[in-house]
């Protein structure tokens, strides 16, 4: 890894002396295999070890990794013919929302999702992942594009949330998100969402109302982030960690409370480690959900997508009577 967090310095360090190992067997020609397997054995345990007691916040970290994957790179190992559409009929194109028609095992699909960027350039073409109204309203006209030519929808969420911007808000934000989410209710045709990073705010429930919520493990979905949560409870964005905590956003809590239907696991050390490992896994199980969807009539499509939304959150009553929201 050329990047790491704080927490996997103790990994990258002895990761970097096996490669030196091997690098000087290499020119010196000397056996030093045994002490390389006991070091890579080390790393291993370490990695198991380190993974195994994630906070929420190294959770929220993982998610937001600079070189985790994202929805393009995906989009090149899952799917077949790939053409990028462009546009929202009304305003303008808006480069943080990509969409398009593809093949996935040779079927037509309609793929569409958020795009963070790698270079500083691409950062700013794509906005850091946050769409404008125009962004949610080419999403909006190539879904019901899809519905018209009775094709499945598949999203992939990676956002901190929609763009706030003054010229966001001239332009409809609010409205174009809160259309989104009315449209895809209805929508007749089969939509499989998978959050690959963040899923923030209605920037991601925009593209998220769907027959099958997939989240990776180390991804995150929230009604807001941990940062502008602790900005507004305590005054003090510096107390995102506990923010993290309370709002509980991780994938396992997230299959637990019943939001994502499916808890997919990433290679040991996060997707950015092995993303052959991470499409591998997130291939099986969108052939898998697809196969079931594609099973149920429009009116059923829509029925069961009405119930699932419907029955998110549970209540209990507490020792006074009150109810309380879990």
């Amino acid at each position: 890894m050329k990047l790491f967090l704080d927490f996997e310095k103790p990994i990258v360090e002895l990761e970097r002396k096996i490669s030196e190992l091997q690098e000087f067997s290499k020119e010196e020609n000397v056996d030093i295999m045994e002490e390389v397997r006991k070091l890579q054995k080390k790393t291993k345990k370490l990695v198991d070890d380190i993974f195994s007691k994630l906070t929420p916040w190294q959770r929220t970290q993982l998610s937001r990794h600079a070189e985790r994957p994202y929805m393009l790179d995906y989009v090149d190992a899952l799917f077949t013919d790939f053409t990028e559409l462009f546009g929202d009929r009304n305003y303008a194109d808006d480069p943080s929302i990509i969409g398009g028609v593809a093949r996935f095992n040779g079927e037509s699909v309609m793929v569409i999702g958020h795009q963070k960027g790698r270079s500083t350039k691409e950062k700013i073409r794509r906005n850091f992942g946050m769409p404008r109204p125009e962004g949610y309203r080419k999403a909006l006209r190539l879904m019901s594009m899809a519905e018209r030519f009775r094709i499945p929808i598949v999203t992939f969420i990676d956002t901190p949330g929609a763009y706030p911007g003054i010229g966001a808000e001239e332009r409809g934000q609010a409205e174009a998100i809160a259309k989104n989410i009315l449209v895809m209710s209805v929508l007749k045709v089969p939509i499989i969402s998978i959050v690959i990073g963040e899923g923030g705010s209605g920037g991601a429930l925009a593209i998220g109302v769907a027959d099958r919520i997939l989240m990776l493990e180390y991804s995150i979905y929230s009604v807001i982030s941990p940062e502008s949560c602790a900005a507004i409870l305590w005054r003090d964005s510096a107390k995102a960690e506990l923010a993290a905590k309370a709002l509980r956003l991780t994938a396992p809590e997230m299959l637990t409370l019943g939001i994502a239907d499916e808890l997919l696991p990433e290679p040991e050390g996060g997707a950015h480690r092995n993303f052959q490992g991470a499409a591998g896994e997130l291939r099986a199980a969108l052939a898998r959900h697809l196969d079931q969807l594609k099973k149920l009539s429009p009116e059923e499509l829509v029925q069961e997508r009405y119930k699932k939304f419907r029955k998110m959150g549970s209540f209990s009553n507490g020792s006074a009577g009150a109810p309380i929201y879990a």
